[in-house]
């Protein structure tokens, strides 16, 4: 690439020019500074939430002390507590000390487990929340982890508290046998414990037939084991990268979003937060999609989790070989996931209606998923993966639709609800198809037409430079026909070889989405809904992923000062705790959307290790690499 170090990229990244050592190595535990609490509506911010888990189920614990929303046993079933989506009806499980007036949260170091510290005129308590991990789990193995328990255990630090614990599991949720147990009496749903400085009081919710620990010096233990268990896996993932604090936390947020027992990812833990507040923008993202799969492996290669890539491979080309028509996503077991239908009793997060369950684009045409099944089955060989006989079948059967169907309208990348239109991106993927069929047939010596599939990818590149283009943008457009509006989906084009980011157009199209797209502090629309038919035409907010694929076109145009600063400002909105959503409300701040936002965090992730590797004076590809040079 060429592209030497950046001393300016050094020095935003909070470090010496020239040095490798990282600021906030470690991410050490400490606690920010108290706030006041907010509510909009009666809602908190969605920023104001940590997610805890156990690589089967999680919760969302907000500052307040109460469960914002909660799915188990496992991702995507339905939630026994979503106050989020309606502070009335969604169920509520809550402890908070009367009088509240400041909190603060923090990550115990390295871990998936939660501190929040709440202030009173008359006490501090905090409340750790830990979802506990069976004695001798390891999270690297694909074995069960999850012990089937969170334990809630507030303890005063300071002066004395009156603690109220509430627990009203939402109606008609009845596939999961919830037990309660606590070290105080509790009165009914709703209780108030006196406690004084050095007191506790430990809630144990369990679940599915698990026998978890009595409340008390067991659960304590419990909780260390836990933490034990997270710090172990926490170990191998790298350190000497630029804002090491956040990629540290974002790599956790995966984990605590991917089923351990599978390997499958999740791309959020929650249905139907807003992607613009009162707007209708609200769709279930407790689901696994195929395209997240090739991003997030690259991520978690480069972080050096091998094992976790792996099994997200593993994941997606088991479930492409039980289906003979691919979908966009699949439910937690690979399998279909329910129709999507709209939930009338809950009243939406700050009256954002309608509330939805299940996700009506795994019913949609997206020829994008054929070269996100080849781009990662070309991974999953890379790494040492064996293509059987019956998965090349598959894959090759993959790579003739998109040899066929590459100039077909479909419903893109951004799963639009209006009529079908032939995706620069989708067009883009179908030439990754046919790529990488090629290099795995010569590499592997695997039966097929590569020379065929070599030479129609190449016709479809040509074809995307020549009639993507917009003379009016000076860019390319999001649509095949010169004529489409831009889109910031462009921006991943480079990401997946189709086209060079220091290729002229491809240097004018970053240039023209930086300008066009502008939210504003860094900050990038996906596209314009005036200007792209949606099926929706409501506003939304900036789109965190694009402003870090920005980054990565950048730092490919070695124009590393600018990646380096950008990269800085996008870091700036993840919350206290070092989360993001998939969107940014570019007027406040605030966060919108399902949250956190998986794909948001894996562009953090190789933005870092991209500016990275080449401040090092390496390629920021790897392994994969000499798969191209052949």
């Amino acid at each position: 690439m060429g592209c030497g170090p950046s001393v300016a990229a050094a020095r935003l990244a909070g470090r010496k020019p020239g040095s490798r050592r990282a600021a906030g190595i470690g991410y050490p535990a400490r606690m920010t500074a108290p706030r006041p609490l907010t509510a909009h509506q009666g809602y908190p911010p969605i920023e104001d939430h940590g997610l805890v888990g156990d690589g089967r189920g999680c919760a969302l614990i907000g500052r307040d002390g109460s469960v914002g929303f909660m799915c188990v046993p496992r991702f995507d079933d339905p939630p026994l507590f979503c106050g989020l989506l309606d502070q009335r009806h969604g169920g509520e499980l809550r402890l908070v000390p009367a009088g509240l007036r400041l909190s603060a949260q923090s990550y115990l170091k390295d871990t998936g487990v939660l501190v929040t510290q709440m202030h009173t005129d008359s006490g501090v308590v905090e409340v750790t929340d830990a979802f506990l991990l069976r004695s001798g789990a390891r999270l690297q193995h694909d074995e069960p982890a999850a012990e089937g328990a969170l334990v809630r255990r507030a303890r005063v630090t300071h002066g004395d508290v009156d603690l109220r614990v509430v627990v009203r599991p939402r109606e008609g949720v009845e596939h999961t046998p919830l037990r309660v147990r606590a070290s105080r009496p509790l009165t009914g749903s709703e209780t108030t414990v006196p406690l004084r400085q050095g007191e506790e009081l430990h809630l144990i919710l369990d679940w599915d037939g698990a026998a978890g620990p009595e409340p008390g010096p067991a659960a304590d233990d419990r909780i260390e084991e836990t933490l034990r268990i997270w710090r172990d896996w926490a170990a191998e993932v790298k350190n000497d990268l630029p804002r090491a604090d956040l990629v540290r936390r974002s790599a956790i947020t995966l984990k605590l979003l991917d089923h351990v027992e599978n390997g499958a990812i999740v791309a959020a833990p929650t249905s139907s937060l807003p992607e613009h507040i009162g707007g209708s923008r609200n769709w279930d993202y407790r689901y696994s999609w195929i395209r997240d799969a090739a991003f997030s492996v690259f991520a978690l290669r480069r972080l050096g989790l091998a094992y976790e890539a792996a099994g997200f491979l593993d994941w997606v080309l088991s479930a492409t070989e039980r289906h003979p028509i691919p979908r966009v996503l699949y439910d937690i077991a690979g399998e279909e996931p329910p129709p999507e239908v709209i939930d009338s009793k809950l009243s939406g997060y700050r009256g954002s209606v309608p509330v939805r369950w299940g996700n009506g684009a795994a019913r949609q045409r997206q020829h994008d998923v054929f070269g996100e099944i080849l781009d990662c089955a070309f991974q999953w060989a890379a790494l040492g993966g064996e293509i059987r006989p019956a998965l090349w079948e598959r894959l090759t059967a993959l790579a003739e639709q998109a040899r066929t169907l590459w100039d077909r309208p479909d419903h893109g990348i951004w799963e639009v609800r209006a009529k079908a239109q032939p995706f620069t991106y989708s067009v883009a993927m179908c030439q990754v198809a046919l790529d990488r069929a090629a290099r795995l047939a010569r590499r592997l010596q695997l039966p097929g037409d590569p020379e065929g599939w070599a030479a129609q990818a190449e016709r479809i590149r040509d074809r995307i430079l020549r009639d993507a283009w917009n003379e009016r943008s000076g860019a390319l457009g999001g649509q095949l026909g010169g004529r489409g509006a831009l889109d910031a989906s462009v921006l991943a084009l480079p990401l997946r070889r189709v086209v060079a980011a220091d290729h002229p157009r491809m240097v004018a199209s970053a240039d023209a989405i930086a300008k066009q797209l502008d939210a504003g502090g860094g900050l990038l629309y996906r596209y314009l809904p005036e200007e792209t038919a949606d099926g929706i035409g409501e506003p939304e907010g900036a789109f965190v992923l694009c402003s870090f694929w920005l980054v990565d076109n950048l730092v490919g145009q070695c124009r590393m000062d600018e990646a380096g600063e950008l990269f800085e400002r996008v870091c700036s909105y993840a919350s206290p705790l070092g989360l993001l959503s998939e969107q940014i409300d570019p007027v406040n701040g605030s966060m919108l959307g399902n949250f956190p936002q998986g794909l948001s965090h894996v562009g953090l992730i190789s933005s870092a290790e991209t500016i990275a590797r080449v401040e090092q004076g390496k390629r920021p590809e790897l392994s994969t690499q000499s798969w191209f040079e052949d």
